[in-house]
């Protein structure tokens, strides 16, 4: 119905089934063409929510490809190595997405025979499928009428309708994802999940959005008030950590000294050199004969030099890298100490094989070591 030019679906007063028929409307029209949208197969699905879980469309999108390429099912994926999935998955960060990745698919094959369990609530029972993972997967596959809550639809819900709770609470999170559900389209719950992350992540967003030509600009309450940099409502903002990293990138004959990250720190499962790690800068020999595994070492070695500082910036932590080339000629007291902290040497082909960190990598290709 139409009034002075202007529908209904544009009143202050908008109900649930008025916004849902909007915004999926407006979806239909302008959603963006990606592969995934293009199938309602779960495993496909699952692939790019996982790959898209804090990464942009356009970074996520060339590793969804690859993925698909060389494991274009369930089955495959599971059967591959995790340094494989490692490999394939570098440069995407928060690795420990890739690790559960393979960990889901060992179990879709071990317990479901290869199928994907078809509710939210059996998803939301495997590794690494949260809620908001869940509920996109089961919308969309399956047509179960469960919504998701991101940053995405946190920003539209809370700037549409003047939500000044606070996202990063219980009680929070939870009145979203109430209003959430309450709007949800019970006939195409799936084009009304992806309207609600694609209107946040294309139109409604985070700095400058698109109010002038905003279908919800004549209902929304954030644009009425000047609200929009005020919503959505976060206070709780995280500690971001400092660590200073030495890495001594030992070389002989030509072949890089490396190993295999462990423990529950960043990069689990990643190879990178010999690290130190200092509160302060300190010259490489101090750093060299101070340590207690490198100031074992009896060779004769060179030290050449030290880059400049990489910096690296990831969730809470910053991180500032210093790469130190040291040439040796190992002597078998010093072979036994790289093999008891589990050091080894690898030729050029081998380490471009070998997954390893961003930094790492960045480092290899600007000093021509690869």
């Amino acid at each position: 119905m139409i009034s002075n030019g202007i529908s209904d679906f544009d009143s202050p007063i908008m109900n649930n089934s008025s916004f849902s028929e909007k915004i999926v409307k407006w979806y239909h029209a302008h959603k963006r063409n990606l592969p995934w949208r293009e199938t309602t197969e779960p495993y496909r699905i699952w692939l790019s929510e996982v790959i898209l879980q804090q990464t942009r469309v356009g970074q996520g999108l060339p590793y969804y490809l690859k993925f698909i390429e060389q494991f274009p099912d369930v089955k495959a994926l599971a059967r591959a190595t995790e340094r494989d999935i490692l490999r394939l998955w570098q440069g995407l960060g928060y690795y420990t997405r890739a690790r559960n990745l393979h960990r889901c698919a060992k179990t879709v094959m071990k317990l479901h025979a290869g199928k994907f369990p078809g509710s939210a609530a059996g998803l939301h029972k495997l590794p690494g499928i949260g809620t908001y993972t869940a509920a996109a997967i089961a919308s969309i596959a399956f047509g179960e009428p469960v919504a998701v809550v991101d940053g995405n639809v946190y920003r539209v819900l809370a700037r549409i309708f003047g939500i000044e709770k606070d996202i990063t609470t219980r009680e929070g999170k939870e009145y979203f994802l109430g209003k959430a559900q309450a709007l949800i389209s019970k006939a195409d719950p799936a084009a009304f999940n992806q309207a609600m992350m694609e209107f946040g992540a294309t139109h409604c967003l985070p700095q400058n959005p698109k109010c002038e030509s905003c279908i919800f600009k004549r209902a929304c309450i954030a644009f009425a008030r000047d609200w929009q940099g005020h919503l959505p409502v976060k206070t709780k903002k995280p500690t971001v950590r400092k660590r200073y990293f030495y890495y001594f990138v030992i070389v002989e004959n030509s072949r890089l000294l490396m190993r295999k990250r462990t423990g529950k720190d960043i990069w689990q499962g990643l190879y990178d050199f010999y690290l130190v790690e200092t509160k302060q800068h300190q010259s490489p020999e101090i750093l060299f004969r101070g340590d207690d595994v490198l100031g074992k070492l009896s060779g004769k070695i060179r030290f050449n030099g030290i880059s400049g500082p990489y910096k690296h910036v990831l969730t809470h932590q910053n991180l500032f890298t210093r790469f130190i080339p040291v040439e040796i000629k190992s002597t078998k007291a010093d072979l036994s100490v790289f093999k008891s902290e589990k050091l080894k040497f690898y030729s050029s082909k081998e380490i471009d094989k070998l997954p390893k960190p961003v930094l790492v990598s960045r480092y290899l290709k600007e000093g021509a070591f690869l």
